[in-house]
């Protein structure tokens, strides 16, 4: 047949696309092909015989010339011929299959031994498939091709077969591991050599600790580049690690040479376990005692204490000292604040790794600690106030601080026996006034904080002051108003001024023989002077037109007082007049009914003797309340005597904040009724 050739761009297109011709050069160039490429010869015979006309580097034996030339050389029509040729390393070697299918005439040999031969000339496709077994290791495969006429094909692979049940070889180990680890991301990074097998299918990272069994790392699925990244525990300890390869039958290798990484120590020991040493009573000292931990570079424990549960591992909390205790027991005072202390307990490597918390225990205490509040630069002076002590607030409180207390004493501290004296107690500012000391002494004045249990804290310096009192009343009050009500007098005037103000007294005062006597205003419990601090008050008096005259003082810290003859100022009212216009009946000497008396809220009582004057038995008595409308007595109760020595009637509709009269007579046994005993009553606004 006489071949027709198809031009060289179209030939190397296709070449090109079936992934033939890589590399060409003229025959007189040098050529290397890296591999597993293969070095291409073409000869313008058929006996591979002389210089080939081009030596190319192809990725794969598929030629498919048809009727024309290879790309970028010039055959004649019949009777040429290519040689392939590679060198490469097979690694483990095994089981391979060998696919050649030509037209015209191709020999394949490996390490020069003919493995197939299909050497004539054919006007169709020839194939043939051989399965054989490698060596490991480097071997040479060589393809002679030759097309005597007609059409040109060759095509050839090889492929290791991966069957489970044929490749009982396992792939070799890997080579070039190399480990590096770092200290800052805790990560061992792994590097080998690409593995030489054809079927290869991955790789598989092993570690250990000296003395373990291999445990796998690099997870379920293969890795398929010669690199891996792990992270070991970081225990201190120096971890050895090997890969081993795996091919597509699933064999694995042996592991390759091992390589070491060795860790930091960044792992706490475990919890201590088993902590004693509660108590349900209250302590004053701990004992502890737990299980010792086993790890081998267990450097000692610390022991933490907190009023708060979880106690906080902090440095603050710490009480068994910098130094970790080498026993597992650990003994100490407990603060006597009244509170309860939970302690717990921690393991400590030679790295300074420290464990969790262990399991807490708690202790009862009473509270027996003064407040850490101190009275600072406390300083004390004499005014017209007194004594005026003064300090700075304190840097640091206790939670359960109540105040400050002033103590007095009568001698200073470096002689024994003194009096001492409490002045001033839960103070919760910074200054106080001792307002009355007895004058014409020394006096050593201390401020300390106490707590809510009563525990005093730490004193302040302690400050002499020798008192010379004050003789000089206060100056008259001002701004005083009298007016006359229905139910008293009302008064009212300005605050004072004066610093050493300690309260007011109001004196009425009535005329005795033409003279004004007066009175201070008393407290009807004491019977003492009423002690006023605020502005105002109702004096609360029967309105029965009786001229008065008031007056309002000021009493300082030590009783001093202005009086009406040394300066006070006065103020005359005529009370309004409410009595009855009614005739009272007869002499009140001639009624059995004894005084009258009662209350602001209506209460009215009485007590009677047994019979009248006439010497008739008293039976009953009748209530009578003045009616301003009417201007006549309404009775508004009848109660028989009974067994009773006194009686009462509680008018519940009295009229408030006016002056209401009331008057008692008695019934006798002869029907008749006995002469009234009268009484007025002040009511509440």
């Amino acid at each position: 047949m006489t071949r027709t050739r198809l031009s060289a761009v179209a030939l190397t297109a296709a070449l090109a696309a079936s992934g033939g011709l890589i590399t060409a050069a003229p025959a007189s160039a040098a050529v290397t092909c890296a591999s597993p490429t293969w070095t291409a010869q073409y000869y313008a015979n058929a006996s591979f015989s002389g210089t080939p006309k081009l030596t190319a580097c192809d990725s794969a034996i598929a030629e498919n010339m048809g009727s024309g030339d290879p790309a970028g050389v010039t055959l004649p029509n019949d009777n040429f011929s290519i040689r392939w040729s590679l060198t490469r390393d097979f690694g483990s070697g095994g089981p391979f299959r060998l696919n050649a299918a030509t037209q015209d005439g191709m020999r394949v040999y490996i390490d020069g031994v003919r493995k197939i031969d299909l050497w004539k000339n054919v006007s169709t496709t020839a194939r043939k498939t051989v399965d054989l077994s490698i060596p490991a290791g480097k071997h040479t495969i060589r393809v002679d091709y030759v097309a005597w006429t007609g059409y040109a094909y060759a095509g050839f692979t090889y492929a290791p077969r991966t069957e489970a049940t044929v490749d009982t070889v396992k792939p070799l180990y890997p080579t070039g591991l190399t480990a590096t680890y770092s200290a800052t991301t805790l990560k061992t990074t792994l590097k080998w050599a690409a593995n030489k097998e054809m079927d290869l299918a991955g790789y598989r990272v092993y570690r250990r600790l000296s003395l373990t069994q291999w445990a796998k790392v690099s997870g379920t699925s293969l890795l398929t580049s010669p690199t891996f990244v792990d992270t070991p525990p970081a225990t201190g300890q120096t971890y050895l690690y090997e890969v081993r390869a795996v091919d597509n039958a699933g064999r694995e290798s042996t592991g390759s040479l091992d390589v070491t990484a060795t860790t930091v120590d960044q792992t706490a020991p475990a919890a201590p376990k088993g902590l004693g040493g509660w108590t349900p009573d209250f302590s004053e000292k701990v004992n502890l005692s737990w299980d010792g931990n086993a790890e081998a570079d267990l450097a000692g424990y610390h022991v933490y204490r907190s009023t708060s549960r979880p106690v906080a591992l902090t440095a603050a909390n710490r009480v068994s000292g910098d130094k970790p205790l080498s026993g597992s027991w650990y003994q100490g005072p407990l603060p006597q604040t009244g509170d309860t202390y939970y302690y717990v307990v921690t393991a400590v490597d030679t790295q300074g790794n420290e464990s969790a918390a262990s399991g807490t225990a708690e202790f009862y205490t009473r509270d027996k600690t003064g407040p850490v509040d101190t009275a600072y630069n406390a300083k004390a002076v004499e005014d017209e106030r007194g004594v005026t002590l003064t300090w700075d607030t304190s840097q640091a409180t206790s939670a359960d601080f109540v105040g400050y207390v002033v103590l007095r004493y009568d001698r200073p501290r470096t002689e024994p026996g003194r009096t001492i004296v409490e002045v001033g107690k839960n103070i919760r500012g910074t200054s106080f006034t001792d307002a009355a000391p007895p004058p014409g002494a020394t006096y050593y004045y201390s401020v300390v904080a106490v707590d809510g249990a009563g525990n005093g804290g730490i004193p302040s310096d302690e400050m002499a002051v020798t008192v010379a009192g004050n003789t000089t009343p206060p100056p008259p009050v001002t701004g005083v108003t009298v007016t006359a009500e229905e139910n008293g007098v009302s008064l009212s005037w300005n605050a004072s001024a004066e610093p050493g103000l300690d309260h007011y007294r109001i004196l009425r005062g009535t005329l005795v023989d033409g003279q004004w006597v007066y009175k201070p205003l008393q407290d009807a419990w004491t019977l003492k002077p009423w002690e006023f601090t605020q502005t105002h008050h109702l004096d609360r008096t029967v309105a029965d037109g009786e001229q008065v005259r008031y007056g309002v003082v000021a009493v300082d810290q030590y009783g001093n007082q202005l009086t009406p003859g040394t300066g006070a100022s006065v103020q005359d009212v005529t009370e309004l007049d409410l009595r009855p216009d009614a005739d009272a009946g007869p002499a009140v000497g001639d009624t059995p009914i004894g005084h009258l008396y009662g209350d602001v809220n209506g209460w009215v009582a009485w007590w009677s003797s047994d019979t009248g004057a006439n010497g008739s038995k008293v039976t009953g008595f009748n209530v009578y309340r003045w009616n301003r409308s009417t201007h006549v007595f309404d009775k508004v109760d009848v109660q028989t005597r009974g067994d009773s020595s006194s009686w009462s009637y509680v008018d519940t509709s009295r009229p408030k904040g006016t002056t209401t009269y009331y008057r008692v007579t008695a019934t006798l046994a002869d029907g008749t009724e006995t002469a009234a005993r009268e009484m007025a009553f002040a009511s509440e606004n």
